[in-house]
């Protein structure tokens, strides 16, 4: 079977390398241009493209998906299928009725549940305890069509988004293997998704990463999680941007130490310090803070900072720089 790999971040990695090990000839790479990124906005070479120049791998990189030029390259190419594994861009009919055996895709969710851009980030977000690898056919929709192969994979409680896409991403490639020769076998049978179970997971923004102090506190540690390592959660003392990278739920009053008072229920309020961590009352529940990185400082924990600096009982988080922070 030729194939052809569409892919761009460390996530479609190891998909390809896995078809490389197998009987399969992989005969052409598609990957997104490459970006300026990072603090210097230098133009990185992608994960994907740099196996694929290792393994000496034809690799195209098309501005458009209808380009004439990269069309006549990937009719040359002649692939049986295409696979697709965190590409980034949509696939326009003419190239998904392209190859014979049509296009495949391996997507990091249990579809229909989070369909889009993001599904590993939302699923931590929305508090799940497992999720999966979709292996799907193709369509003109967003994620919608007939599933090939499934597996689920649970997780764990306090797996980040990185982290758990890190885990995933060779399982994918494991069962895009088993997926490819079913199907090339004509033993693999699809199925279509059922439309009412369909959830949404869309590319994330920066601005999803500011603390709402009113939430529960479960509510804001998974939002922590989904957003790490991009684009990372924020709030502000003293009007100083704080990124928040670990935090742990607490008991609202046995937690690490006292309440302000029984009766003050303020959102944001720091209820208590020790050498550890910082307490914070939320909408239900207080969060301790234990790692965090304070305006134009490097990520660090908790003790690290209070070892040089002074934060008090009282002192509040806000939404933004203008607001007090102490009450």
């Amino acid at each position: 079977m030729r194939i052809v790999f569409m892919g761009t971040p460390a996530f479609a990695v190891p998909t390809l390398q896995q078809l490389l090990n197998t009987e399969f000839s992989v005969v052409g790479v598609v990957c997104q241009p490459d970006r300026p990124s990072g603090r210097g906005k230098k133009v990185q070479v992608g994960p994907v493209k740099a196996l694929a120049l290792s393994q000496g791998i034809p690799l195209v990189q098309p501005e458009k998906m209808k380009d004439p030029s990269f069309m006549e390259t990937l009719r040359a190419w002649d692939p049986d299928t295409i696979v697709v594994a965190a590409f980034g861009r949509i696939l326009p009919k003419i190239i998904l009725n392209l190859p014979p055996k049509g296009c495949l895709n391996v997507h990091g969710s249990l579809l229909p549940k989070y369909r889009g851009a993001a599904p590993i980030p939302w699923a931590l977000i929305h508090g799940e305890t497992e999720t999966g690898i979709t292996i799907m056919l193709m369509d003109e929709g967003m994620d919608t069509g007939a599933i090939l192969q499934q597996e689920v994979i649970p997780i764990g409680p306090d797996e980040t988004a990185g982290k758990l896409a890190t885990r995933m991403a060779p399982i994918g490639g494991a069962l895009l293997i088993s997926t490819l020769r079913g199907w090339d076998a004509g033993t693999m049978r699809s199925y279509p998704q059922n439309e009412s179970e369909a959830t949404f997971a869309p590319i994330l923004k920066k601005e999803d990463g500011l603390i709402h102090w009113d939430r529960p506190a479960r509510t804001i540690a998974n939002r922590i999680r989904g957003l790490s390592p991009w684009p990372g959660v924020y709030t502000f003392l003293k009007r100083e941007r704080w990124g928040i990278w670990k935090v742990e739920v607490v008991d609202p009053v046995t937690g690490i130490g006292r309440t302000i008072s029984d009766n003050l229920q303020v959102p944001g309020i720091i209820t208590a310090v020790t050498k550890q961590a910082i307490c914070v009352q939320t909408g239900q529940g207080h969060l301790n803070l234990l790692e965090i990185q304070p305006e134009n400082k490097k990520r660090m924990n908790v003790s690290d900072y209070l070892a040089g600096h002074r934060v008090e009982d009282g002192m509040t988080f806000s939404m933004t720089k203008d607001d007090d922070c102490a009450i």
